[in-house]
């Protein structure tokens, strides 16, 4: 069975899914994508091919290595994808959100899809029932909602995300909780409801990093996957073949 590594270069986190033929098998966690870490995942697990997301300044040597050793792709916005992208600023799309749209029309076919990405930034991907990516919006994630209050006031901290706190908060801390998280789930949802409005026959997928700070404060049907994007990375290989 062929071996196909999926690599998904983030603002927050370097990560690394195993494919073998379809199945995803295993995701790494990198420490960092120096050319002793690449070459020991392709000695490891000795992949035919490999795919590259990136929305960082990742080193050069991570394209040569994988060139070297594998059938290597890179996601832009020269590649072929099974969904047409919009022809504003193809450019300009993040890769990450090339593979959640692929992910999403492969999995629900024919259908309005909405593809909400929970990462450093919150990112809403809509490709519409003929699989054309009409494009979508993009908002502040919940770390860096947390970091710009610290940042941006004299005196409220710095809040780690948790699980236990009440709707209407007793102290400075639980407070930024409810305003954050609460806040987030109401945008969300509140998105949800705009594009239901506009459009019929119409889906929701949520990934990311934030999934389980929101998968279950939603009140719109949805279907969660936090490995959605490495789906779409595998898909966007086989095309690429």
């Amino acid at each position: 069975m062929a071996i196909t590594l999926c690599f998904d270069f983030g603002n927050t986190r370097l990560k690394c899914a195993v494919f073998s033929s379809d199945q995803m098998v295993e995701e790494k966690l990198l420490s960092g994508d120096d050319p002793e870490t690449i070459s020991g995942l392709i000695e490891t697990y000795h992949p035919e091919f490999s795919i590259l997301s990136s929305v960082v300044n990742h080193k050069p040597d991570t394209e040569a290595i994988l060139s070297a050793s594998t059938r290597f792709h890179k996601l832009g916005h020269h590649s072929r994808l099974p969904v047409t992208t919009p022809v504003g600023k193809p450019e300009t799309i993040g890769a990450d959100r090339l593979a959640l749209v692929v992910a999403a029309n492969r999995l629900f076919p024919g259908k309005n899809n909405l593809v909400v990405g929970l990462g450093t930034a919150i990112t809403y991907n809509f490709v519409n029932k003929f699989g054309e990516f009409i494009g979508g919006s993009i908002s502040p994630g919940m770390e860096m909602r947390f970091k710009s209050l610290q940042a941006f006031t004299a005196k409220l901290p710095l809040v780690q995300a948790d699980w236990n706190f009440p709707l209407v908060g007793y102290d400075t801390r639980t407070n930024i909780l409810s305003g954050v998280i609460e806040g987030m789930a109401a945008e969300i949802d509140g998105i949800i409801d705009r594009y239901r409005e506009k459009y019929e026959n119409f889906n929701v997928l949520l990934s990311g990093g934030d999934i389980t700070w929101m998968a279950h404060r939603l009140k719109n049907s949805i279907f969660a996957d936090p490995y959605l994007i490495y789906k779409g990375l595998y898909a966007i290989s086989e095309f690429n073949r």
